[in-house]
């Protein structure tokens, strides 16, 4: 479990396809005690921790996962990482699972001096998971939708956003990873 706070963004040092799936190695931030085992969202794809080494990590995606994320598209250059929600600790953000439902495309960005915002497009079938001034996971960012449409919504990205995760560099055309709230999630079982 995470809460979509972005605490590093880290070099994807190298990616190599085997057997249907992706191998990644993500540099180790710096003071980053990462041990095997250990969950850490990438992207805000939960991924789990393979092996280590003094320089990077290594973490090992399924096909099912690649079906789902933007890594089955493209494999970025550097990642968002957030490591997993410790109990007791503040909460900030809004709980993520790491479990992406769908990619998006960001379709349009407009700027101002201190903010952007994002038009993203998603599949019609996941409208029912998201509502004006409720949360979302993009690339693992936990974001405020500001309005929805037809079949895509608009997120306002603050200046400290845009400098400390990679939604800064993003742009018309770009995919991203898709969380939708997890409360949302179970409300729409419910009512099927």
């Amino acid at each position: 479990m995470f809460t979509g706070i972005v605490q590093k963004v880290a070099q994807i040092k190298n990616a190599e396809r085997r057997g249907g799936g992706l191998i990644l190695y993500i540099a180790t931030p710096g003071g980053w005690k990462i041990k095997a085992g250990q969950s850490i969202a990438t992207d805000g794809v939960c991924l789990s921790v393979e092996k280590v080494s003094k320089a990077y990590y290594q973490c090992r995606m399924m096909p099912e996962t690649l079906s789902k994320t933007t890594f089955g598209i493209v494999i970025p250059k550097q990642v968002n990482l957030e490591l997993s929600l410790i109990l007791g600790e503040k909460i900030d953000g809004h709980f993520v699972t790491g479990h992406v439902d769908t990619v998006g495309k960001i379709v349009k960005v407009v700027a101002s001096s201190e903010s952007r915002v994002y038009e993203v497009q998603f599949l019609r079938k996941f409208k029912k998971l998201i509502a004006e001034k409720g949360s979302v996971a993009v690339d693992g960012v936990s974001l405020t939708v500001v309005d929805v449409g037809r079949h895509s919504f608009t997120i306002s990205l603050v200046k400290y956003t845009l400098e400390h995760t990679t939604l800064g560099h993003k742009g018309a055309g770009d995919v991203v990873n898709l969380e939708f709230d997890i409360l949302a999630r179970y409300i729409a079982a419910q009512t099927k």
